[in-house]
């Protein structure tokens, strides 16, 4: 298989055209014509990857998050991230990145995040395309049984993979819960949506004080806030399960490196 080959299946689950105007998604580095045999699926495009990477033996990583995402001049080897690009292309390794149009696939990023705390059942988009109502940003669904508050926190702290400050909870830890939104990501942006779904708690990451406190004495519903790389993370395995099952002849692996800037909590 073929970088290019790689890429084609990937960019027909990731559309480009589907990111926003201002990210940075596609071919970082790497020939199309180089041949692929393993590829590294990471959410952080930082040096312990790449050194994970490397160590494995991988021609290809693909990463959600742009390594470049507000353009550059230079990718001199005197700062870490053109030491990083030189490193790849020296060693001939390929960096790809799917970013917003991943997360408005489907499915996507918040899919993935739906499922790894307990979703069940049909997921729809928290804020929908107007011409495509199955892609769009976060997603809508039901938990199996009604719950609490307390008791589905932890259901999710349970399902993402542990960072250093776990999740934070905003509401009364007895309140029922039984639809839930999740939105992989900061999802700010996204709290008057929330509000609009009618769903009971709202899970997502990079929440800030005054919108939340705002949000909540609001009468909104209850916010989780968790880390932003774990919201992100349950993607990668169903971005790998797509590459294998698109006809391409290559041996993935997702990484487990934990590239949270947050690195301890008090």
């Amino acid at each position: 298989m073929t970088l290019a080959d790689v890429i084609e299946v990937l960019e027909a689950a990731y559309p480009p055209a589907r990111a926003e105007s201002w990210d940075a998604v596609g071919l970082v580095c790497g020939d199309p014509a180089e041949e692929v045999e393993r590829v590294l699926f990471a959410v952080d495009p930082v040096a312990a990857v790449v050194e994970e990477a490397l160590s494995w033996g991988a021609d290809l990583i693909v990463t959600h998050h742009p390594l470049y995402l507000r353009g550059t001049t230079s990718v001199a080897a005197d700062t870490p991230k053109g030491r990083l690009v030189h490193t790849l292309i020296r060693r001939g390794v390929g960096l790809y990145t799917a970013h917003t149009n991943a997360d408005v696939a489907s499915p996507g990023v918040s899919d993935a995040l739906a499922r790894a705390v307990g979703l069940a059942g049909d997921l729809v988009p928290l804020q929908p395309f107007p011409d495509d109502p199955l892609r769009g940003l976060g997603r809508i669904g039901d938990l199996p049984a009604e719950t609490t508050l307390e008791e589905f926190a932890a259901r999710a702290a349970a399902g993402l993979p542990k960072t250093s400050w776990g999740i934070r909870v905003a509401g009364d830890p007895s309140r029922p819960v039984s639809r839930v939104a999740v939105s992989g990501g900061a999802g700010d942006s996204l709290l008057g949506v929330a509000r609009a779904a009618g769903v009971d708690v709202f899970l997502t990451a990079d929440l800030r004080h005054h919108p939340a406190s705002e949000f909540v004495e609001a009468g909104g519903p209850a916010l989780i806030d968790a880390a932003h790389w774990a919201t992100e993370w349950p993607w990668l395995d169903s971005a790998a399960s797509i590459l294998r099952g698109g006809g391409v002849n290559v041996e993935t692996r997702v990484s487990a490196t934990v590239t949270d800037a947050w690195t301890k909590g008090y």
